[in-house]
Formats: C-alpha cells, sequence, structure tokens
C-alpha cells in the first residue's frame, strides 16, 4: 500500500483573476504534487477559490449582479487558469460548495457550545482588501500595514475566539515539531512577533455584510473570513464538524499546507488552534513561501504592474513559465519576473542548454546510425564522469524536493544538461564519424548521450511535463520514462529514435518585446470633446500661476478644501472638490494653476474666486501644477 501525502495550496480569493505572482503557488504545489506521485506516493493535490466577504459584495454591487453570480465568473477564470498551467489538482473546492456552507456552519457552532466563541463587540480599523482588523497602533502612516491601502473605522457586534486559550499548547507544539513552520525564518517571525507577545482573541463574526456563510443560531451574523476559508482543507475531505469519512481518515493530517508568506500567521497560528479546539490532528507542515515581484515591487494593479499567466503562455508557451516560476523563486527570498528576464532564461537554459542538446544529439543519432542507438560497453574516462553527473543529479533533485527546495532541484538537472553538452564537445562524435576506427566509441557517445537525456526527462516530469513527454517521444523512451527506471545508468535498449524536432526556439529579444508592448498598449478612447471654440474664444481665459499659502477643509463638506493663494502678491481664496486626494497639508507651498478671471461664487457661505486646473480618472484627482519654481502671477499659455 502506498504511503499517502496530501498537500494543498492557499485557496484564491475570487475578487479578481489572479495575476502571475498568485499562479506560482499552484504551479509550485503542483510539482511537488508530481514529484511526490513519481516515487510512488498516493497523492491528493487540493486547490480552489475563497468565495466570501464585504469585497466580493462591493463588487458584485458596483456591476449590479448577485454576489453568487459574481464569484462563479471568478472562480471559473481561476480554474481555467489552474488548467492552462497544467496543474494536477484532485479536487477543486469552492466556499460557496453545499457541503462546506454546512460543515462550517457544524464548525462554528462547536466552538460556542463548548465555549470557544463568545460575543462581544468590535471597535478598531478594518481593512476591506485583506479582509483583517488592526489596532491604532498596528497601522502604518494611517494606512493598512499589509498591502498599504486606506482602512476603516469599524464598530460592531461580533463573535470572538479566544485565542489566547490555546497559545501555550501551540507554542509547544512548534518547539517540540521544529519542521512544523518553514522556512525557519517564517517560524521566527511567528513565534517572536505574535506567540510570545500574546495572542488577541480573534474576530470570527461580522454582521454588517451579508454575503458570508450565516451563523445558524443567530442571523445577524456571517462567519467571518477565517474559519469560513481555513475549515476547506478538512471539510473538502468530508470532515462535518465532528469528524470525517474515509477521505478524511485517509488523508488528514496534511503532509503541507503551501501558502505565501503574507497569510503565513493565519495558517500557522489560527488555523492550529482551530484545530486544537476541534480535538483533530495538525498539519505536518506549513511552508510559507516567497513572493514573485515585478521588477523590485509587489505586483499591484494599481501599480500597473500586473502579468497574467495567460498572456505569458500565449508568448512564451506553458512550459516555459512554468519552468521560470519554479527556477526563479529562491527557497527563503522573494524572486522577480520581468519580460527581458523570461526571454534572457528562455533563450540561454531552454533554448541552448536543453533544447539544442536534445536537438543535436537525437540529429546526430539519425545522421550516424539512422536514428539506431548501440550498447556495445565501449567506455572511456569521460563516460564514467557523465554517469556520475547523472546519477548525482538524480540524488541532489531528491534531496531538494524532498526539502521543498524546487529551484535547487531544478538547478541540479540543468547542471546535467549542461555536463552532457560538455561531454559532446569533449567527445567530438563529428570527429569519430570521420573514421571507420572511430565507429565503436561513437555509438557509445551517442548511447550516452541518449541516456543522459532520458535521465533529464525523466527528472523534468514534475517541473514541464510537456517538455519532458516531448524529449521522451523523440528518443523512443516514452516506455522507459519511471522514476524507478533512473537506478542506475544504462536502462535504455538498442532502440531506434524518432525525428528531432525543436523544443524551444530561440527568441528575438526586440521583436518580441515590441509586440508585448504594441499588445499591451491601451486601445484609444472616445474623447468625447466639447464643441470647438476659436483661438479668440481661449485667449478670454486668463489662466495663471498661483502659490498655495494655506489650506483647510470646509464645515460638512467632504470633497471640499478652501484654499488661500498668493497671486503676484494678492491674496485671493478658491474652494475645490479635491479633499478626497488631498490633504491640507500636501497642498501647502505648491504652484498650481487657476483660472484668474472667473467670476466669483459663494461654495457652501466661501467665496471662491478663481477655479483650480485638475484632472480626474474617476477615483482620484491630481492637481496641474508647475515643473519647478515660477513666480507667483506668472501668466500661462
Amino acid at each position: 500500500m502506498s504511503e499517502k501525502f496530501y498537500i494543498t495550496t492557499a485557496i484564491a480569493y475570487t475578487s479578481r483573476k489572479p495575476h502571475i505572482g498568485n499562479t506560482y503557488e499552484v504551479v509550485l504545489t503542483d510539482a511537488i504534487a508530481r514529484y511526490k506521485r513519481e516515487r510512488g506516493y498516493d497523492v491528493f493535490f487540493l486547490t480552489g477559490t475563497d468565495e466570501h466577504g464585504q469585497k466580493i459584495q462591493q463588487l458584485a454591487d458596483e456591476q449590479g449582479i448577485e454576489p453568487q453570480k459574481y464569484v462563479d465568473g471568478v472562480a471559473g477564470e481561476i480554474r481555467d487558469i489552474w488548467d492552462l498551467m497544467n496543474t494536477s489538482y484532485d479536487k477543486f473546492i469552492r466556499t460557496t460548495d453545499d457541503y462546506h456552507v454546512k460543515a462550517v456552519q457544524r464548525i462554528f457552532k462547536k466552538f460556542y457550545d463548548q465555549g470557544d466563541i463568545y460575543k462581544s463587540e468590535y471597535e478598531g480599523w478594518y481593512c476591506v482588501p485583506c479582509e483583517s482588523f488592526f489596532t491604532e497602533t498596528q497601522l502604518v502612516d494611517g494606512c493598512c500595514p499589509d498591502c498599504g491601502r486606506k482602512v476603516e473605522k469599524t464598530k460592531e457586534e461580533s463573535y470572538f475566539f479566544k485565542m489566547s486559550k490555546y497559545q501555550d499548547k501551540l507554542l509547544k507544539h512548534i518547539e517540540e515539531n521544529p519542521d512544523f513552520i518553514q522556512p525557519e525564518s517564517r517560524k521566527r517571525e511567528m513565534v517572536n512577533n505574535f506567540l510570545k507577545p500574546g495572542l488577541q482573541d480573534l474576530c470570527v463574526s461580522r454582521t454588517s455584510f451579508k454575503w458570508g456563510i450565516p451563523v445558524e443560531f443567530d442571523d445577524k451574523h456571517v462567519v467571518y473570513v477565517w474559519i469560513d476559508a481555513l475549515s476547506n482543507y478538512i471539510t473538502a475531505l468530508g470532515f462535518d464538524g465532528d469528524g470525517g469519512g474515509d477521505l478524511y481518515n485517509k488523508y488528514w493530517p496534511a503532509d503541507v499546507h503551501v501558502i505565501g508568506k503574507d497569510i503565513l500567521r493565519f495558517h500557522t497560528i489560527y488555523w492550529p488552534i482551530m484545530l486544537m479546539a476541534l480535538g483533530q490532528p495538525l498539519p505536518k507542515k506549513v511552508f510559507g513561501h516567497p513572493w514573485l515581484l515585478s521588477g523590485n515591487d509587489k505586483m499591484s494593479k494599481s501599480k500597473g504592474n500586473v502579468m497574467y499567466a495567460d498572456d505569458l503562455v500565449r508568448h512564451f508557451g506553458v512550459d516555459a513559465i512554468r519552468y521560470y516560476l519554479l527556477s526563479e523563486m529562491p527557497f527563503a527570498q522573494d524572486g522577480t519576473i520581468t519580460y527581458e528576464t523570461i526571454i534572457a532564461r528562455f533563450n540561454s537554459e531552454l533554448a541552448n542548454t536543453l533544447g539544442n542538446l536534445v536537438n543535436r544529439s537525437v540529429s546526430m543519432v539519425n545522421k550516424y546510425f539512422d536514428g539506431q542507438l548501440y550498447k556495445n560497453g565501449v567506455a572511456d574516462s569521460v563516460d564514467e564522469e557523465l554517469k556520475s553527473a547523472a546519477m548525482e543529479a538524480l540524488k541532489l533533485t531528491e534531496e531538494k524536493m524532498d526539502e521543498y527546495k524546487v529551484a535547487d532541484a531544478l538547478e541540479a538537472i540543468f547542471s546535467l544538461a549542461r555536463r552532457s553538452n560538455k561531454y559532446i564537445d569533449e567527445t567530438m562524435p563529428w570527429s569519430l564519424a570521420k573514421d571507420e576506427s572511430g565507429k565503436e566509441r561513437l555509438k557509445a557517445v551517442m548511447y550516452n548521450l541518449i541516456e543522459s537525456i532520458r535521465f533529464i526527462a525523466v527528472l523534468l516530469k514534475p517541473f514541464m511535463p510537456s517538455a519532458s513527454a516531448e524529449i521522451l517521444k523523440q528518443i523512443n523512451c516514452e516506455d522507459l520514462s519511471g522514476w524507478d527506471s533512473l537506478a542506475s545508468f544504462g536502462a535504455v535498449g538498442e532502440i531506434k529514435v524518432g525525428a528531432p524536432s525543436a523544443l524551444f526556439a530561440r527568441i528575438d529579444e526586440a521583436k518580441k518585446l515590441e509586440e508585448i508592448e504594441s499588445e499591451m498598449a491601451p486601445p484609444a478612447k472616445d474623447l468625447k470633446l466639447k464643441e470647438e471654440i476659436s483661438i479668440e474664444d481661449f485667449a478670454k481665459l486668463d489662466l495663471r500661476v498661483a502659490k498655495v499659502v494655506a489650506a483647510e477643509k470646509v464645515e460638512k463638506a467632504d470633497k471640499l478644501l478652501k484654499l488661500t493663494l498668493d497671486l503676484a502678491g494678492n491674496t485671493r481664496t478658491i474652494v475645490s472638490g479635491i479633499a478626497k486626494s488631498y490633504k491640507p497639508e500636501d497642498m501647502v507651498g505648491k504652484n498650481v494653476i487657476v483660472i484668474a478671471n472667473l467670476k466669483p461664487a459663494k461654495i457652501r457661505g466661501v467665496e471662491s474666486h478663481g477655479m483650480l486646473l485638475a484632472a480626474s480618472d474617476g477615483d482620484d484627482i491630481l492637481v496641474c501644477t508647475t515643473d519647478g519654481e515660477i513666480e507667483s502671477g506668472t501668466a500661462v499659455s
């Protein structure tokens, strides 16, 4: 009977289409799951979507549709991307699935009945995108410490989970199971920053929105995200609040939860405590992987630096993007992605190192021996070095994958590819082919090359499944592709290889970047210009530079600022609707541009003499200012 292996991703939030940084996690998890299957494990790989919360309700309201319809669309899009990336998940759970909803309600009731949950009132700061509460001291410059966005002052009745009740028990578990949290740096962060200072009780229900799992015994409340979302790891296996069936009994506890480092606290503190309260075993390991950065920045739609998997696959192919993601990300530090680095790695490692090795080796067997491979036992010391390199690549791949150091495992495989290319240079098959006396040696060289390529192809199966299959097809070793076939070098027989075919064609960087830039350029918008005016009409406007010397909010007007301006030594007051984008202190000292000859008008009891020039995209307002210092009162034309 095979040993079980249960692996999960964090479930993706259905607020919007996932970017390539989100997609990295499911590709990473897939590589580990595929590797374990190759090693003979009975693997269950779970992924899915987190579909409740205030943010979802707001997004659905903005589109004028029901939240369920909204999440159906995004969940479908997420699943399409997971499938596009050739991920081999066994189950895709949605937190709107009926069985999950019922199980979460029973779990919540169980916590309440045994005294782990109590009703109270929450007052503090709430970040809608992160679905997290923060105290005043936790905020950074008045904003969410996790995402940097604005937070909302919130006061509402809530149920709370007694985290402190299980704090010492969890700390003891972490100390007794040193590999429970990986990498080590993440464990220190959780223990020193959260557990040892003392846990606050956790808000686990909300009353300010309705899109969530209803609390059965108190219908004003919906279950808040963490009990809902985190429970998916056991409800997917059939856990119903008290226990589970065959699937749960077989696979739980999870061997590893693969998650982003930003949600480590919820998976290493809240989730284990919930399991302790349920009387269930804890997962064996939580692996908090680093982020994939766009250049030096975290990907963000607001920053305009987001890349999507389907776009990247269209330009580079599935396995090329899988390879980049898995080889680029270190074990504990953040990785980075740009179009330039993708192209550079594609050309140097996929086209040159791997693709060229396979293509020229298969081509030479076809050229010199009509595709026939011979096993004649002729050997040289350089052959032993290649054989040793192949066995070392196998050993390192297994060691690194067992530690979830996926990038290091890929490096071991590509080291074998580089060594194989060097072997070609050392043995010079083209030279051996010139003389009949070199024919037997040439047969041995070709055999060793194809066997080394077979090692590479089998080792690559978890990472680049399609490329691996294509290589095995070209060398006619599809029936000799199991991991156990790598027990020794020389398993391939006297076969006939297939026709050579380019695995990865080199990319012209300049041409590809131009193509991507052209594709990304936004379509021209209909400007909807007003009626044309003459130059004489424009000349009637007197545009001037003015310096803001004071600014304050207008009473009982959330959008208005009262600005006091210096206009060539004259004091002028203007009321402007920019308070949502600028604080009063932000404006003081700016050189702004105003229409100086506009008739005065009273706005909220304040006489406004002139108009400030500004641009708005619907959300933010940007005031027009001068580049550099210029004298107040200067005409603008």
